[in-house]
């Protein structure tokens, strides 16, 4: 197959035909994705300004935040001492997901992530309900986020100057107050720096992970410091339920390692550099979070910790008897939490754009600024919208929702890398899923599992966002759809196209904020 793509691309022409996949389904080959998206070229109008390490750090940013300084106490209410076994529950999950990660992100590195992924394996409509999904996991869970960094601002206040905000304009109206303030700031504060360039946003979310991993580090030296083995007695008070349920929780924790593929065209040699980074992060992530709940438990009990809003302050300050070192863990958690809103809200801007090149959303997401090289006009939509249940939602009525959300993604992502192999067994792979078929099976069973663990409200709440989803596709997407429009190239017996042949023609990115 010969490809040849020029950089100087024309405003009037069209993207390559599509594929006559199986059973008619729309199916965009990856080699279309790929020159479309320039993603072995300069990424479709973006800047690559990305290395490895800002790549580490940017999928750092993404993870660790609201999920381990507020929902750490959540997760130990549910599983109890036994919290540790459901971080590695949850850990077990991604891993297995993060190779089929990885591997798509090496074989196809386009900003669309798994919606692409989907696009190119498993149909149009299966894409556009998987970038349906991504709302749950970008655009609700960083309104989630948003809503914690309001709990460790007030403790970081607290203790430098002794005064907090009211509580009427620090919390959604279902924790007692009336409007969270504090987590519509910090979503504008990381639009204002998305919209100014990627290589401004990459340097600030590695200066902040950083510093998260130092403070993380210095909170599990002053609670194993307290360590005392009582505490982990009884160690699963509510049983395998409790684990599972505690699990559920505490995938919440790892949300936001997809990000890093969402990267693909703004990352230096992203067939090599997305797979590392997104190994190497799940690991320091697993150990990490492990540590921080065993010194948590060990330090105080779960009875103690459970539920507590600025858990890992409290503890602190419990063992320090004094209010400096909590305020220092409020501190990191407040930069923290603040580069988890600026990394998911990136990787919700990219996947918007994505979609709208394809058509199944309006074209206004897909508009790049030729001044910033950035999305604009996206980014500042998705703020609008998404600051909205930031300020009045309480985070645990979101958090289930995004978990389902995301675990459901997932298990299209594993989905997703086993059609590929059989499909396009020739496209080149810098990363190979281990153990294959065997790892993405198993990715897709934990994924359910999990699921089941989110509870039967969810699950309904779940069925209906599918529903609009489905509507939309049908109302809007399918019938603006590029690929639908454009003439079915004839596909063999394996549904592949014989021949894709991209010109210079291929569609030019809009311009203009």
């Amino acid at each position: 197959m010969r490809l040849s793509v020029s950089r100087h691309r024309t405003k009037e022409a069209r993207p390559a035909a599509p594929l006559a996949g199986p059973s008619g389904l729309r199916i965009k080959s990856p080699d279309v994705l790929v020159a479309e998206s320039g993603a072995d070229l300069e990424g479709n109008g973006l800047r690559r300004s990305m290395g490895l390490f800002q790549l580490v750090c940017f999928g750092i940013g993404a993870i660790v935040g609201t999920g381990i300084f507020v929902g750490l106490s959540d997760t130990v209410a549910e599983a109890g001492p036994a919290v540790l076994v459901s971080f590695v529950l949850a850990a077990i999950t991604c891993v297995f997901t993060a190779f089929s990660f990885a591997e798509l992100g090496g074989a196809i590195p386009v900003s669309g992530s798994s919606y692409s992924y989907a696009y190119a394996t498993l149909g149009e409509r299966t894409a556009f309900l998987v970038g349906w999904c991504l709302l749950l996991e970008y655009g609700i869970s960083v309104s989630a986020v948003a809503v914690g960094w309001g709990q460790y601002l007030n403790e970081l206040l607290g203790s430098l100057t002794g005064w907090q905000l009211p509580a009427a304009l620090s919390a959604p109206p279902g924790d007692g107050g009336i409007v969270n303030i504090p987590a519509v700031v910090v979503m504008l504060l990381a639009a204002l720096l998305l919209v100014r360039g990627i290589r401004e946003s990459a340097r600030a979310t590695a200066a902040m992970a950083v510093l998260k991993l130092a403070v993380l580090v210095l909170f599990c030296a002053i609670g194993l410091s307290a360590f005392r083995a009582g505490n982990l007695s009884p160690f699963a008070p509510e049983s395998v339920a409790g684990i599972t349920s505690g699990a559920s929780v505490a995938f919440f924790s790892y949300i936001g390692f997809d990000a890093i593929t969402t990267a693909g065209e703004e990352v230096r040699n992203p067939r090599r550099n997305i797979p590392i980074a997104i190994m190497v992060c799940i690991g320091l992530v697993t150990v990490l979070y492990c540590l921080v709940a065993l010194s948590a438990i060990g330090a105080l009990s779960s009875d103690q910790v459970a539920g507590r809003p600025a858990a890992l302050s409290l503890i602190v300050n419990s063992v320090t008897h004094s209010t400096l070192g909590g305020g220092v863990i409020a501190f990191g958690a407040v930069v923290a939490i603040a580069s988890v809103v600026l990394a998911v809200m990136y990787g919700q801007t990219r996947i918007l754009m994505s979609m709208s090149r394809d058509g199944l959303i309006p074209r206004i997401f897909e508009r790049i600024s030729p001044r910033t090289s950035t999305p604009v006009a996206n980014t500042w939509i998705v703020t609008a919208v998404f600051a909205v249940p930031a300020a009045v939602v309480p985070l645990d009525a979101v958090m289930n929702l995004s978990t389902i959300g995301t675990l459901a993604v997932m298990v299209a992502v594993n989905l997703s890398v086993m059609v590929l192999r059989r499909t396009r067994p020739e496209l080149p792979r810098r990363f190979r899923v281990p153990l294959f078929p065997a790892s993405p099976v198993l990715g897709i069973a934990f994924c359910l599992y999990l699921m089941y663990g989110t509870g039967p409200a969810t699950w309904l709440q779940f069925a209906g966002f599918l529903v609009v989803g489905a509507l939309v596709y049908t109302c809007y997407g399918r019938r603006r759809s590029r690929l639908g429009s454009a003439p079915q190239q004839p596909a063999d017996e394996t549904g592949e196209a014989a021949a894709v042949v991209v010109s210079a023609g291929v569609d030019a990115p809009v311009r203009g904020a």
